[in-house]
């Protein structure tokens, strides 16, 4: 009877599956409409010059969110500049020629020096040599919170005391409170898989996001904590029941933010993916969907690169999980009908 009981339930699982998934597949751009890291219509025709050997419509870009505090989407755009470079930097070497002492040219320097650092067996050694570079970029806009951004990267990875952090996360914090991309370096130096515990994390990023501006991302620190430690629980084996209730509630935090947002806004999608993520973790399927729905063609590599070496392929395979799940749960009649004719064969 067990057996055929477990029978009869995966033939309506697979019926359901059948039934619902083509209508929860409506309004979800297909696999190949799907870009990973897209970039916005700000930044497009930087990258697309960049390519060309021109540098001056990156130059103008930072410029101008240098010009008006435009921190968040600065440090957002000094980041997909820097990746394009580490393959490309031909264009980066004719604008410090042109301008050595820009602030924008000194930031792009900086950054793609500390990534290739960071790739070095030698980390801690080479990230100490670029060290000054990261000086001469908060010099040269003593406004600018990036580059202490930057410099709290930095001492992670130089295994910077916790006194040594917080006076660089003072500096940054003095320059912008709310300042997205330091949060979440101060959140990764907070990290078991460095200088802190899960718990640290959490308390970090909960009272952060407390403290957060209305529909701030940084509300979605929590939600970058409890990926931290589904990552290394799963990778351990281990259970997560002293914490599934703050995972839960950072979830719960990160989908009112998200709501905040318009369907397919380039702005919240990592935060978005991130969620939907946590929320497959969870086996919140209906609410990942959601997510899925919200995220629309805008996949980006975090967090899937973390679990998979191709993360496109990976982020296009949760959301067919995710439908298919939601598909599978689904009732085969609508509840509200039950009992009315239907005819032999309804």
């Amino acid at each position: 009877m067990v057996c055929t009981m477990a029978f009869l339930r995966a033939l309506l699982s697979t019926a359901r599956m059948i039934r619902h998934s083509p209508p929860l597949s409506a309004g979800l751009p297909a696999d190949d409409a799907v870009l990973l890291d897209a970039p916005d219509e700000r930044l497009s025709p930087a990258l697309v010059a960049a390519a060309l050997g021109d540098y001056e419509p990156a130059a103008k870009l930072l410029a101008t969110t240098r010009d008006s505090a435009d921190w968040e989407n600065r440090d957002r755009y000094l980041g997909r500049l820097v990746a394009f470079a580490r393959g490309r930097d031909g264009w980066l070497v004719d604008w410090l020629a042109a301008a050595p002492r820009d602030p924008d040219a000194l930031l792009v320097k900086a950054e793609l020096s500390v990534r290739r650092a960071w790739e070095s067996p030698a980390r801690a050694e080479r990230l100490r040599e670029v060290g000054p570079l990261i000086t001469a970029a908060a010099d040269a806009d003593p406004r600018d919170p990036v580059p202490w951004r930057l410099a709290l990267d930095h001492a992670r990875g130089t295994h910077a005391t916790h006194t040594a952090f917080e006076s660089l996360w003072e500096q940054a914090v003095r320059r912008s409170a709310h300042h997205y991309g330091c949060h979440v370096a101060a959140l990764r130096y907070l990290s078991a898989a460095w200088y802190g515990s899960h718990r640290e994390c959490f308390d970090f990023a909960e009272q952060a996001a407390a403290d957060a501006l209305p529909d701030s991302l940084v509300q979605a620190l929590p939600v970058r904590a409890a990926f931290d430690l589904l990552l290394d629980t799963q990778a351990a084996g281990r259970t997560t029941s002293v914490l599934e209730e703050r995972i839960d509630t950072a979830a719960d935090l990160a989908i009112r933010l998200s709501s905040a947002y318009r369907p397919g806004d380039p702005w919240p999608a990592e935060v978005r993916n991130l969620l939907a993520y946590v929320l497959l973790a969870r086996g919140r399927w209906a609410e990942a969907q959601h997510q899925f729905n919200l995220i629309g063609q805008h996949a980006t590599s975090f967090p899937w690169s973390s679990v998979s070496e191709d993360a496109l392929g990976r982020f296009l395979d949760a959301r067919d999980g995710a439908r298919l799940q939601v598909a599978s749960l689904t009732p085969l009649r609508d509840r509200a009908g039950h009992g009315r004719p239907r005819g032999h064969y309804a």
